[in-house]
């Protein structure tokens, strides 16, 4: 595995490139490479433990995004012209308590743990949830696996700007409505999976309107 060689100018530029795209380019489209490549990033993303609390649907059919415009009131736009539209989903507890059948099987068939170091891991788990984080409600664990997904989201759109392409991430929407038709409409289980975010891809109509603005670094960072 070679070291990245990516300098830092180039980085910070994409940071500077990425902006909250508005409108998409309707006519123009990733391609399966570009697309495989972002979802990839989500893919190779960390996760507290390594549990990879999440899953992405990559919603293309346009029947299904008409379906997605009345609960999701940040998205019509987006759901118009982006090449591609993923949701974000986080598991919820059933998939995420300590002793749940997931978490072992991420142990023993992903992780490939020997029974000893599952055992030993199992227990450090357990009282990360019970004590360490007080993740004592179905609410808490949803939410904790919430915070890992978004690591993915902000890998996929930092390496799409990487890549010159452009992005908008996207919470305007009713969770219980858009989870019900998920249920529906998309097939998703809803006793093991919620809405996190939605994501939008593709290439900018305009140039943004206005530069982006960052409170300066000092005001946001302390040295000790």
């Amino acid at each position: 595995m070679k070291t990245p060689n990516i300098s830092k100018e180039e980085i910070l530029n994409a940071f500077n490139f990425r902006h909250a795209t508005k409108e998409f380019d309707a006519t123009k489209k990733l391609s399966k490479d570009d697309i495989d490549f972002i979802l990839k990033t989500a893919n190779l993303s960390p996760s507290s433990f390594g549990f990879e609390p999440w899953h992405f649907i990559v919603v293309q059919d346009q029947e299904l995004r008409e379906l997605l415009k009345p609960v999701a009131w940040g998205a019509p736009v987006k759901l118009d012209t982006a090449s591609h539209f993923v949701l974000g989903l986080s598991m919820k507890a059933p998939m995420t308590k300590w002793d749940a059948d997931y978490i072992m099987h991420i142990m023993k068939d992903v992780k490939y743990f020997p029974e000893d170091v599952i055992e030993m891991y199992s227990g450090f788990y357990k009282n990360f949830q019970e004590t360490d984080f007080d993740l004592d409600t179905d609410k808490k664990l949803f939410d904790w696996a919430s915070k890992q997904t978004y690591i993915a989201l902000a890998n996929m759109m930092t390496a799409a700007a990487l890549h010159g392409i452009d992005s908008c991430p996207i919470e305007g929407f009713h969770q219980e409505k858009t989870e019900a038709l998920l249920q529906e409409k998309f097939g998703v289980d809803t006793t093991k999976y919620g809405l996190s975010y939605m994501v939008a891809f593709g290439h900018r109509k305009a140039a943004p309107e206005h530069p982006k603005t960052r409170r300066p670094l000092e005001d946001v960072v302390t040295w000790k």
